[in-house]
């Protein structure tokens, strides 16, 4: 009985180091500013840090300039990671401002580092995510108004369409300081060198 109970409480330790060790630790620092000279710098999450007694106010900002629409998807998307903000070094947040023209696409692609909250300023955009193969592929939409939220869950292949006759906003945040952005079509179609044509064909 002795043993039985010490070999449920190892597996039990087992579980839970497994789930604690999930998730990025959280920073021991106030703030550690990214940049690119390693010299005198520490190496953190991806990133050299730049001495604290350093930072500046630039450090932690950055301006969006209003998305140029006028491409074959009539849409633009400018993220906002720890390559545009230093700071964001270990904080695990990004976002990105999607602009859209009437009709234009986000077209279907994923973060494979991020969970995406979208929040929509202005405009109409039908929204959704298609679930993995273990969850049947299923696809989840909805149309979104100025002021509704959606989520997209990490990893999920997602698309927002403008179905409105005006331009759209929204802005995006992202449960990563650098969440990476795969747009489905891109590694499939325009890879290099492309994939045989009879994979795609017997794929399809």
């Amino acid at each position: 009985m002795k043993g039985l109970v010490m070999i449920s409480l190892f597996a039990l330790l087992a579980l839970a180091s497994s789930v604690a060790s999930a998730y990025d630790p959280s920073p021991l620092q106030d703030f550690c500013v990214a940049l690119n000279n390693a010299k005198l710098a520490v190496f953190v999450n991806g990133e050299f840090c730049k001495d604290p007694k350093l930072a500046e106010a630039e450090d932690f900002f950055y301006h969006v300039m209003p998305g140029n629409t006028s491409n074959p998807l009539g849409s633009k998307v400018t993220l906002v990671t720890v390559k545009e903000i230093p700071r964001l070094n270990t904080l695990g947040i990004s976002l990105a401002r999607v602009h859209f023209a009437p009709y234009g696409l986000n077209p279907p692609h994923t973060h494979p580092r991020g969970t995406e909250l979208l929040i929509i300023i202005e405009g109409t955009l039908l929204v959704g995510f298609v679930a993995s193969n273990q969850n049947d592929n299923r696809l989840f939409t909805k149309v979104l108004k100025k002021g509704d939220v959606f989520v997209f869950p990490i990893s999920q292949i997602h698309f927002q369409l403008n179905v409105g006759h005006d331009n759209a906003i929204a802005i995006a945040g992202l449960s990563s300081q650098n969440p990476r952005v795969i747009t489905i079509a891109n590694p499939l179609f325009k890879s290099n060198p492309l994939i045989s044509p009879e994979v795609l064909t017997k794929a399809f």
